[in-house]
C-alpha cells in the first residue's frame, strides 16, 4: 500500500510546485521558479497559510495590480523562452476577473501562464458570498468561468483530491511546446482548507521533458521539393526559432541557400540584425526590405510562426499563386495558408531539410543587397528626424494630421520626434540589454528600427497587444535576466496610464527597470488609423475640454517623471535630444531602482507602412466623403488578398 501524507489541498499544491522540474536537452530545472500573490478572501487563508509552511524554495513576489503581475509572469516565461515560469494568484470576484486578460496575452502567444484565483465556495453554504456573482440559471457559474475562453486548459477543484489530475493536466499543458499558454486552476476557498491523504507518489520530484518532435521523411520529402522549385523562396522567422532554441540551425539553413528572412515580432533577435540576410520586420509593422521581397516570393517557408494578420498583411502581401512550407510543432499552426506541413520541432527539422536540400542556392541577383541597402539609408533618415516649427514643416514620416504636432509642440514645449529619440535610446544601450514593448505605435517602430544588442534580447508582446504589458513585463525581464543586463521598456502615455503599478513592486524589490515614456498626449497609433480611414478625431488625443465641447483644447502636460519620483523612481524630464542623452547617462549609474524617462514625443512622428495593408472595418455608407474614399481603397486591396 501507497505512503500517504495527509494535508490540506493548499498545501498539496504548494508541495506539488515546489516538485515541478523539466528536462530541456538532458538538462533539468525547477519549472516553477515562485509565486506572485495579491493575498484576498479566497487566497489568504488557505494557500497563504500553505505558501507559509510549505514554500521552501518557491519566491514569493507582492504584486499590486492583478493583471499586472501576472502580465510579468507572461514576459518572465517569455524570456525564459518558456522554461521556467512563476504561478499568480488573486482572491475571488475582481481580483481573479483582473487576471483574464493576463491569461489572454499567454495563450494568444504561446506562453505558459498558471493562475490560480480564488473561488466562491463549494458548499454554497453561505452564498452569495462578497464579491459574488450570482447566475440564475446555473449556481455552478462564478467569476471564474470567464477563464475559459483565454486558456488553454480550466479546471476547478470542488474536491481536494481533485487535486491531482488537475495538476498533471496542467501541467501537461504548461510543458507541451505545441498547445502551452494560460492555465487557470479555480479553488473554491473552503477547498483550499479541506484536507485528504495525498499519495507521497504525487508530492515527490516530477520531472517534465520539454519533446522535440521529429518530422516525418515524407513531410520533408515534400517542403525539399518546394525549396527545390523555388525561384524566389523566403524564410519567415517566428517565435518558434527562439523558443526551440533553433537559432543556429535556422542561421545555417539561410546561408548555405542563400534564402533572406524576415522577422515577426516574436522572431526578431534570433539572429543578429547585421545578418546579410536578414531583411527585418515584415508586413504591417515591418520594413520596406522584407516587404518588397516577401510580394515577389513564390515560395514562403515559416519556421515557427502563426501568420497573425501583421504578418501577412491581412493575407495581402504574398502572391495567389505562392506556396507555402511551414515548420511549427503545431499541426493547427502549420496547416495554415494551405501550407505544406512540417509538423515539427524547428531544431529537429530544419537540419533534416538542409540535406535533402543540399547544393541549392536561391537565385538572387543582388536584389538582397539592394533591399538591405535602401532599409539602411531609410534608418539613417528615421534616426535624425528634427522638428521645425514651421509652416513648411512635414514630418517625412507620417502624413497624417500634421496640426497636432503643431499644436503639441506650442502646448509641451517638446522638440522631439518619436523615431529620433528610439533610435538614440537604442544606440545608448549596450550589449545584451533587454528591448520590451507591447501596444500602440512603438511596437511598429520596433520591428522596423530596432537594433537589437545580442540574441534574444527584444521582447515584444505584439500575439494580444496588451496595454500595460511594458511595465509589468520589465519587472518580469528583470527577474529572468538578473543584474548582469538592463532593461527597457517602450511604452506609450496609453499604456503607463492603463497600468503600472507593478513599478512600485520594482521599487520594493530594488529592481532596475528603464521605463522609456513616450508622451505624445494620445493613442497615437488609433489615431492614425481614426483620421486615416476618413474618420474625425474622437477620444484618441489627450486633451483638455474645449469651448466647442469636445476634446479639443490644450494637450494635457502630465508629468510623469515626478508620478515615478512619488513612487520612489529616478525621475527624468526629457523634451530635447541633450536631455534625452544626458539621461540616459545619469541613469546608467542607478543601481537599486527603477527609473522613468518621461520623454515629450510630437504625434504623428512614428514611421509609416513601407507598402503593407492591413484590413480593418471601413465604413460602406457614411456622409464623409473621405470614409467613402477609405472604403473602395480597401475593395482595391481585398480583391488581391489570398481567400485563405
Amino acid at each position: 500500500m501507497s505512503k500517504t501524507v495527509r494535508l490540506t489541498m493548499a498545501q498539496a499544491l504548494v508541495r506539488f510546485l515546489e516538485n515541478q522540474y523539466i528536462d530541456v536537452d538532458g538538462r533539468a530545472a525547477p519549472f516553477v521558479r515562485g509565486v506572485f500573490i495579491i493575498p484576498g478572501h479566497g487566497n489568504v487563508v488557505g494557500l497563504g497559510q500553505a505558501l507559509t509552511q510549505e514554500g521552501h524554495r518557491l519566491e514569493i513576489y507582492q504584486g499590486k495590480n492583478e493583471q499586472g503581475m501576472a502580465q510579468a509572469a507572461v514576459a518572465f516565461a517569455k524570456q525564459m523562452k518558456r522554461k521556467q515560469i512563476f504561478a499568480v494568484t488573486s482572491s475571488v470576484g475582481p481580483g481573479a476577473a483582473n487576471m483574464v486578460t493576463a491569461c489572454g496575452t499567454a495563450t494568444s502567444n504561446n506562453i505558459p501562464l498558471l493562475v490560480l484565483p480564488g473561488d466562491t465556495y463549494a458548499c454554497r453554504q453561505p452564498d452569495p458570498v462578497l464579491q459574488q456573482v450570482e447566475h440564475i440559471n446555473s449556481m455552478a457559474t462564478t467569476t471564474n468561468d470567464a477563464f475559459k475562453a483565454v486558456c488553454r486548459y480550466w479546471d476547478r477543484i470542488v474536491r481536494p483530491e481533485q487535486l491531482m489530475s488537475a495538476c498533471l493536466n496542467a501541467f501537461r499543458t504548461l510543458t507541451d511546446p505545441a498547445n502551452t499558454g494560460a492555465v487557470c486552476l479555480a479553488m473554491p476557498q473552503d477547498v483550499e482548507g479541506e484536507a485528504y491523504d495525498y499519495p507521497e507518489s504525487f508530492l515527490q520530484k516530477r520531472v517534465w521533458r520539454l519533446e522535440r518532435r521529429p518530422a516525418t521523411e515524407a513531410a520533408l520529402i515534400e517542403a525539399a521539393s518546394a525549396i527545390r522549385a523555388a525561384r524566389r523562396p523566403m524564410l519567415v522567422c517566428g517565435g518558434g526559432v527562439r523558443y526551440s532554441e533553433a537559432h543556429e540551425q535556422f542561421r545555417e539553413f539561410a546561408e548555405k541557400t542563400g534564402i533572406p528572412f524576415g522577422e515577426t515580432q516574436a522572431g526578431k533577435s534570433a539572429v543578429e540584425w547585421t545578418h546579410p540576410l536578414n531583411l527585418g520586420g515584415l508586413g504591417v509593422t515591418g520594413c520596406s526590405a522584407a516587404n518588397e521581397i516577401a510580394v515577389e516570393a513564390d515560395l514562403i517557408i515559416g519556421v515557427g510562426t502563426r501568420y497573425t494578420d501583421f504578418t501577412t498583411a491581412s493575407k495581402w502581401l504574398f502572391r495567389e499563386d505562392a506556396r507555402f512550407v511551414n515548420i511549427n510543432v503545431s499541426e493547427f499552426q502549420a496547416l495554415k495558408l494551405d501550407a505544406i506541413p512540417v509538423v515539427a520541432d524547428a531544431r529537429d527539422a530544419l537540419p533534416r531539410l538542409l540535406k535533402m536540400v543540399e547544393g541549392y542556392k536561391a537565385p538572387y541577383q543582388g536584389e538582397v543587397e539592394a533591399a538591405r541597402k535602401k532599409w539602411a539609408e531609410e534608418l539613417v533618415c528615421l534616426d535624425g528626424v528634427e522638428f521645425e516649427d514651421t509652416d513648411e514643416w512635414r514630418p517625412i514620416i507620417n502624413d497624417a494630421n500634421y496640426a497636432s504636432a503643431r499644436r503639441f509642440a506650442h502646448d509641451l514645449d517638446a522638440q522631439l520626434c518619436q523615431t529620433t529619440a528610439l533610435g538614440a535610446i537604442n544606440a545608448f544601450m549596450s550589449q545584451g540589454d533587454v528591448a520590451i514593448g507591447a501596444a500602440g505605435s512603438l511596437p511598429g517602430d520596433m520591428q522596423r528600427m530596432f537594433r537589437p544588442t545580442g540574441v534574444d534580447t527584444y521582447n515584444m508582446e505584439y500575439g494580444y497587444s496588451t496595454m500595460g504589458y511594458e511595465i509589468a513585463g520589465a519587472l518580469g525581464v528583470k527577474l529572468a535576466v538578473g543584474e548582469e543586463h538592463e532593461v527597457y521598456a517602450f511604452c506609450g502615455d496609453g499604456s503607463f496610464n492603463m497600468l503600472h503599478g507593478e513599478l512600485i513592486t520594482a521599487v520594493q524589490e530594488h529592481k532596475k527597470v528603464n521605463i522609456c515614456v513616450f508622451d505624445n498626449a494620445s493613442f497615437g497609433c488609433i489615431n492614425n488609423l481614426q483620421v486615416g480611414h476618413g474618420n474625425l478625431t474622437l477620444c484618441t488625443e489627450l486633451r483638455m475640454r474645449g469651448e466647442d465641447g469636445g476634446l479639443s483644447g490644450k494637450f494635457l502636460d502630465i508629468d510623469y517623471a515626478k508620478v515615478a519620483e512619488a513612487y520612489g523612481c529616478k525621475g527624468y524630464h526629457v523634451r530635447t535630444m541633450a536631455e534625452l542623452k544626458a539621461a540616459l547617462a545619469d541613469a546608467k549609474m542607478v543601481r537599486d531602482r527603477p527609473v522613468l524617462f518621461d520623454i515629450k514625443v510630437l504625434p504623428k512622428t512614428m514611421t509609416d507602412g513601407y507598402g503593407a495593408w492591413w484590413r480593418v472595418g471601413d465604413v460602406e455608407v457614411s456622409q464623409r466623403e473621405e470614409n467613402l474614399t477609405a472604403y473602395q481603397e480597401h475593395l482595391e486591396h481585398e480583391k488581391d488578398a489570398r481567400k485563405y
